[in-house]
């Protein structure tokens, strides 16, 4: 079954057990029991899952399907934290450089967005969009010396760490906008979250000509996977069909501490869901790469 149908049998089901719910809700109103508002809902969604689910093992649903349903429904689960990039992955630029060397780097990076920063990088002062340079560009004959990045860039968007993707995603289409800084309850920049992010947690990974399969995976010959530690456990299970949980840590580093208790030194090894994990590398107290096995 292709993907067409796939979705035709997803939103089949998705009405189906929608009347459901209300008719038994309605029936046990009846009695005297009434349900509350968000009960049938978060029933509803995990029937829906458990229902896609034994499509899928079925083959009537594909695993891509399975996700983006999966995806719908944890936009109100998910907060911008657990999908933002991280400021320490962050391409920004120091507004302080010359010029020439801020054009110069905006040019080069792979991103049309670019945060600018004085003084640290807690010190967001505005974002330049790539296509606002060039235009500015071609208005003063290419003359790097003329350009002011600061009347160019446009004022920087800061939402709490806190926000749900749901109410992200609806601030991103009220205001037109694209791109936002994550700060925490201090302040300070925790990272960036984009609408194409949010995007890629309902359809998956958006590829375009500057992407890679996932950085920093790579699968090996002898079915091994090796994993930079900041790779997104949510990622993960999508591109391999894996189900390790990511309700105690965002990262797969963050998983493997979480379990393990304890910052793990290099070469060890721990097995925990279905996986075995060895630490390839460890930076400082950062466990920078991993390698990951099935349990046979």
């Amino acid at each position: 079954m292709g993907n067409e149908t796939g979705w035709v049998v997803v939103a089949v089901l998705a009405i189906l057990i929608l009347l459901v719910v209300a008719v038994r809700t309605r029936l046990l109103a009846m009695f005297g029991y009434e349900l509350s508002r968000i009960e049938p809902q978060r029933s509803s969604q995990d029937e829906l899952r458990g229902a896609v689910d034994d499509f899928r093992r079925d083959g009537q649903v594909v695993r891509e399907d399975r996700d983006r349903i999966g995806g719908l429904f944890d936009l109100e689960e998910l907060e911008v934290s657990d999908i933002m990039v991280h400021r320490t992955n962050m391409r920004s630029v120091n507004a302080d450089n010359a010029p020439e060397a801020v054009v110069r780097e905006i040019l080069q990076s792979p991103h049309t967005r670019m945060p600018l920063w004085k003084g640290s990088l807690d010190n967001i002062v505005g974002v330049l969009h790539a296509k606002d340079l060039l235009r500015a560009l071609n208005e003063v004959g290419n003359d790097f010396s003329k350009i002011d990045v600061m009347k160019i860039a446009s004022k920087p968007w800061f939402v709490p760490d806190t926000t749900t993707l749901q109410e992200q995603l609806n601030a991103f289409l009220r205001r037109k906008a694209h791109f936002a800084v994550v700060v925490d309850e201090y302040g300070e920049v925790e990272g960036l979250v984009t609408l194409e992010d949010i995007i890629e947690e309902i359809v998956g990974e958006i590829a375009d000509e500057h992407d890679v399969d996932i950085q920093g995976v790579k699968q090996e010959a002898d079915g091994s996977v090796v994993v930079d530690g900041n790779v997104p456990i949510r990622d993960l299970n999508r591109a391999l069909d894996w189900n390790l949980p990511d309700e105690e840590a965002t990262t797969i580093a963050g998983l493997v501490i979480h379990e393990a208790q304890s910052i793990p030194e290099e070469k060890q090894a721990f097995t925990f869901h279905g996986k075995r994990f060895i630490v390839m590398k460890r930076d400082k107290n950062r466990i920078a790469r991993l390698r990951i096995r099935p349990v046979a």
